[in-house]
Order: C-alpha cells, then structure tokens, then sequence
C-alpha cells in the first residue's frame, strides 16, 4: 500500500483540501501520514475513518528520513518550504511523486501544472513519460480555464484579455482577517450615523472616509485599505508594467494546454474585498463568428462543474458572484455575448470559489489519479 504524506494540512488550502477530502472519503486504499513545520508530535488529524483507527504522530516536516519513505508527498506548505525540501529530497535520491499547491515548481521542464478537467491528456502522457512533480496552478488561471478550456482546446480563441476581480483569501489567511477587520471598524464608527435617518449621506461618506484614512486602521498587510476600495496590483512588478500575477495568465495557461505557438494573454488583476471567490471579466478575440448559443453550449457541455448562466439581470445578480458560489465546486458563466467591435469579439464574465478549483481540488484530484481512482 502507497505511503502518502500531507505536508502544510492546517493552513488555508490545506484544511480545505483536507475537509474535501474528508467528504469525498478520500482517506482510503494508502497509507496517510501528517507532517509539520511547527506541530511535530502532536495527534494526527481527524480524518473520517473507522471509530478506534490511530495514526502515526504528526511528524517533523524537515525530516529527511521520514520523508523518504514516501511514494506521493502533498504540500501546501508553501514556495518556501518547496524551495528548501525539494531539491535537497531529489538530491538524496528520493523519486516518488510531488504533488504541490504551491508556484515555487509550476514553470519547470519537469513539473506539470495539474487541471485534470482541461488538460488530463498531457497529466496521462506525464505519468507515463515517468514525470514526478505536479503541481496546481494559479487560482485565476485554474478557474478560468475551468470556465472556458473548451474554447482554447476548439482553437477558437486568438487573443484574450481577462480582468480580474480577486479576493483576499488569495494574499492569504491573515489578508482575509485583516478585511473583516477594516469592515468592522468601518461600521463601528459608522453606527451612529446609520442609525440616525437624518444624517446626510455626504456626512456618512466623509465619516467613513476619515476612518479608512486614519492612522487606527488595519493596513499592514495589504498597505492600503481593501473594505471600501480596490487595489489594482498583485503581486511583484515586471520590467514590462505588468505584475507576475498578470505573467501568469499568459504562461501558465499555455504550459497547461501544450499551446504552440503560444496565445496571447494579458489584463491586469485587481484586489476586491470579496473573501474567496475570484471573478474575471474576459475580452475573447475568436478565430472565427461562432454564434453566442454555440459558445454557450460548447461551455455547458465541457464540464460538470460549469454552468451557463443565462443573460438576465434577476439571474446574474443571483447566480454570478462570490456570494453566490462561495464554498461551491460549481463554475457559473454569464454575461456572454458579442462585443460591439464585430463578430468574432466575445465577453462573458465568470466567479470561483479561489480554495476549492482556485487551489485544492486539482491538488486532490491529482492524488486520486495517481492512486488510479480517477
């Protein structure tokens, strides 16, 4: 039986990879073990099994022996735990599978950036090419390809753009804090103004303003206010005005389809206070005037998790939003049509859970096809 260990369980994409796994009885057919960088020692998590199942002791994630003595390693530990374990595992001789949720390893030669929805064919081919290393992609780049794969696979997308509108689960846990933080300080010294019908409303946005501005608020790790605002960088810049989160839909989407030549991409990613859903405008340049009925049946029909939304007002505001989706597998689609520049210009607008496709289902998933259960 495969030994399998889970490196970075209890962070973010780590309990959300645990508790699908959890519900989806993933925890069967291999052996599991736990490790940490900061809990050695302690009990292992729960993870669903029969009433009196023990398992080891969580162990040290800096141990070498330990380590080796796995088939598959899954982390979400992190870039920098990735860059320090990694090649010193391979140095040692170690060649089971690595399977990482983190970006330190999506862009080499010999890893494979993992969305079995879209790209199982060149997963298969990996595997059987004795390739070790995979990897999720970008949460931006995963969901929407998850949205609209099929359209790149058809070879009907000759450029696109994709602005995005992200949320803060995607800087991480003490980023989403931090939100919550501003927007109750926000309402605190805003109640008196809310609960009286009389104050002006130019009264309650300079109040509002004025505490978003002021030196008590919450900015250390966005550095700048998100709760009542935007930011639109994410991200290091890159000598060509773009960030790397921008880079990455360009590369990372074409390393995930094989693409050659590459299709261009570009947009420019902005920070929403949304807590964990991703949304992203797209300008579509197609190959050819396809009909809006075709593209949207060729989108419904690609996935199981895509839904089409259909381009209504009551319906969009009901069904094509963070609140909508959150903590949902489900990848809806809207707001397509033909833009005014002629017809071969598409726009459509879609929302992802960032935890779930945006991170740790491919991750799950890919396990799952090693173990062959997928």
């Amino acid at each position: 039986m495969q030994k399998v260990a889970f490196v970075g369980y209890r962070g973010m994409v780590g309990s959300v990879l645990m508790e699908r796994m959890r519900a989806e009885n993933d925890f069967k057919g291999f052996e599991p073990f736990f490790a940490s960088t900061s809990q050695a020692g302690t009990k292992a998590p729960d993870i669903g099994g029969a009433p009196g199942q023990s398992l080891p002791p969580v162990a040290d994630a800096h141990d070498f022996d330990f380590l080796s003595g796995m088939d598959i390693i899954v982390t979400c530990q992190g870039s920098g735990y990735t860059q320090k374990m990694h090649p010193a595992l391979k140095a040692s001789g170690w060649n089971g599978y690595w399977i990482d949720a983190a970006s330190a390893l999506r862009m080499n030669d010999d890893s494979i950036i993992v969305l079995d929805p879209v790209n199982r064919h060149v997963i298969d081919k990996a595997i059987d090419a004795g390739i070790k290393n995979y990897i999720g992609g970008n949460c931006t780049v995963s969901l929407m390809l998850m949205a609209i794969g099929t359209l790149f696979k058809q070879g009907y997308i000759e450029w696109m753009t994709s602005m995005t509108y992200q949320a803060a689960s995607g800087a991480g846990a003490k980023n989403m804090r931090e939100l919550v933080a501003q927007m109750k300080m926000i309402g605190d010294r805003s109640a008196g103004l809310l609960a009286d019908p009389g104050a002006a409303i130019l009264e309650l946005d300079r109040h509002v303003l004025a505490t978003m501005t002021s030196s008590e608020f919450e900015t250390e790790n966005f550095g700048a206010p998100l709760a009542g605002n935007l930011l639109p960088w994410i991200d290091a810049g890159m000598a060509d005005g773009r960030t790397k989160e921008e880079w990455k839909g360009f590369a990372e989407t074409n390393k995930i389809l094989e693409n050659t030549p590459p299709i261009p991409i570009d947009g420019i990613c902005v920070r929403i206070g949304a807590m964990r859903c991703h949304s992203q405008a797209m300008t579509i340049k197609l190959t050819k005037d396809i009909p809006v009925q075709d593209i949207s049946t060729m989108i419904a029909e690609s996935n199981e998790w895509v839904r089409v939304v259909p381009n209504v007002r009551e319906t969009v505001v009901r069904d094509l939003t963070p609140a909508a989706v959150t903590g949902k597998l489900e990848i809806p689609v809207g707001r397509i049509r033909k833009l005014g520049m002629g017809g071969q210009y598409l726009g459509l607008f879609t929302v992802g859970d960032q935890l779930l496709w945006g991170a740790a289902e491919p991750v799950r998933r890919m396990l799952n096809i090693l173990l062959g259960r997928v």
